[in-house]
This record gives structure tokens, C-alpha cells and sequence, in this order.
């Protein structure tokens, strides 16, 4: 660990500091889970080739959900037998050492920082978790498990049977991927936007780790953070927009390198009990 990084570490957990840890796509790719992004992402719908951003939308759903669905559970498979690795794991332990001053705000809807054994009531999934769903008519179930079914083949298409488990129970409409649409917006009911922005408002450390910055509700967090004079940790292998605000910061550091490298070395020095 190089000792700009160490001597802005050691200051920050003087102050028994209050942490928030956004994380995006890159901590989870050291799992083998792909971003879904460019030729990995297309989907074939007869003669037509697709984007993530026109398949992961409510209008797409509105007018074939099978073919949303089969898109989905093609790709939740590879979520399913992906296993968490050392920076989800080092996360869980700095949750354990910092309790309530510990928030964890994900873009990623893997459900790897929670089969890590991160806490549901200390981890804001704002774009969602794949292992859930609910009524696509909001007719009033909730957020439920998915039903359990089988990964489809890429070329095959739902089962009668997959179709059924894939409808409300309450009201018959098709459930719904507990995720956030590229047409949709940020909520707090389903994806608890206003708790990360009040945990980023009140954040002595701001760490990021293995995100782009793609989306709108990352930046505000980041902008937020050095507005207010947050220390900021960029980890990630490329540059990206955080590494901006990481190098604008006051205290600021920039880490280049994979999220398993780097942070359980960040959790372990900031684990240290301040003298």
C-alpha cells in the first residue's frame, strides 16, 4: 500500500469515521460475472439484435415480457453460481467493525454482497436484486423470491410452465425482475435512493470500488461527497469519473488495481482501533 493512501487512511480512522462503499460491475467481475455490456449483452429477437438498453426497459417488458424474461433468466444464471470473493467478503468485515457508521450502496443486482453476509438493513441495492421480483401490475405482494426455475437455454424459448411461476400469485399479471429499467427512476421504496443519499450526506469516507459512473444516482453520490469534503477512494483498474473526483478532493487517493487486491488491504488498516 503506497503511503499516500496509508497516511489518508490513518486520518480518517482517527475520527472513528462514518463509511459509505459504492461498488459497480468491476467488484463482481473478479467473481466471473460478465457487465452485460457491448457484444456480451446483444439478444437475438428473430432478425433483430438487441442492447441491454432496450431489452432492460418497462416499454420492452409492456410488449413481450416472455422475451424479457427469457433475456433475464438467461443471464441471472451466471448471478446463481457466481460465488462472492475477498473485496465482497472484506466489506462484511468492515460492516463488522464499523457497524451503524457503515453503509454499502450497490449498483450491482448479483445479491453477491449479501450471500457474502452483508446486512439487508446496511446495504442499498439501488438498482435492485435479481433474486426477487414483484407484480408488474403493483397490485400489492411486495417484493417476492424468484420461483424457482431452471436457467433457459440460450435458443430456447419459456415453458408453459416457467410462464406460469413467472405470474402473480395475487392478481395473475407477470411478475416483474426486482431491477431497475434503464426508463424507469430511482426510488425509495424499491431501491432505497434517499437512504444512500442521506448516508452519502453524512459520510466522513466516501470508498468507490469497480464502478464507471454510468449512471445518475452514483454521481450524485460522489459529487455529494466532495461538496461536503468527504475523503474520497477511487479503486479501480481504468480511469473513470470518480477518479476525477478522487484527484478534486482535498483528501483524495487514487488506487489502480482489482477490488481483491486493494480492499481488503483499505478494510484491514481502517479495521485498526484508533489509539
Amino acid at each position: 500500500m503506497h503511503l499516500e493512501l496509508l497516511h489518508l487512511l490513518e486520518r480518517v480512522r482517527s475520527r472513528n469515521p462514518r463509511v459509505v462503499v459504492l461498488t459497480g460491475a468491476g467488484i463482481s467481475a473478479e467473481s466471473g460475472i460478465p457487465t452485460f455490456r457491448g457484444s456480451d449483452g446483444y439478444w437475438v429477437v428473430g432478425s433483430r439484435n438487441y442492447m441491454p438498453e432496450e431489452m432492460a426497459t418497462r416499454r420492452m417488458f409492456a410488449s413481450d415480457p416472455e422475451e424479457v424474461w427469457r433475456w433475464y433468466l438467461y443471464r441471472f444464471g451466471a448471478c446463481r453460481h457466481a460465488e462472492p470473493n475477498l473485496a465482497h467478503r472484506a466489506l462484511v468485515d468492515l460492516e463488522a467493525t464499523l457497524g451503524d457508521r457503515f453503509t454499502l450502496v450497490t449498483q450491482n443486482i448479483d445479491g453477491l454482497h449479501r450471500r457474502a453476509g452483508s446486512s439487508v438493513e446496511r446495504t442499498h441495492c439501488i438498482h435492485g436484486d435479481a433474486a426477487y421480483v414483484r407484480c408488474a401490475n403493483d397490485c400489492g405482494i411486495g417484493v417476492q423470491p424468484l420461483p424457482s426455475i431452471n436457467t433457459p437455454k440460450i435458443d430456447a424459448e419459456l415453458s408453459p410452465e416457467t410462464c406460469e411461476r413467472l405470474k402473480c400469485h395475487n392478481c395473475g399479471a407477470w411478475l416483474r425482475p426486482h431491477v431497475l429499467w434503464f426508463d424507469e427512476y430511482y426510488d425509495e421504496e424499491n431501491y432505497r435512493a434517499d437512504s444512500a443519499i442521506r448516508a452519502a450526506a453524512r459520510a466522513d469516507l466516501l470508498i468507490v470500488v469497480g464502478t464507471s459512473g454510468a449512471t445518475n444516482l452514483p454521481m450524485q453520490i460522489g459529487t455529494l461527497c466532495l461538496r461536503q469534503g468527504a475523503a474520497i477512494i477511487d479503486v479501480n483498474p481504468e480511469a473513470n469519473p470518480f477518479a476525477v473526483i478522487a484527484d478534486r478532493a482535498e483528501r483524495g487517493c487514487i488506487v489502480r488495481g482489482s477490488a481483491c487486491e486493494n480492499l481488503p488491504e483499505i478494510v484491514k488498516h481502517l479495521a485498526i482501533k484508533p489509539e
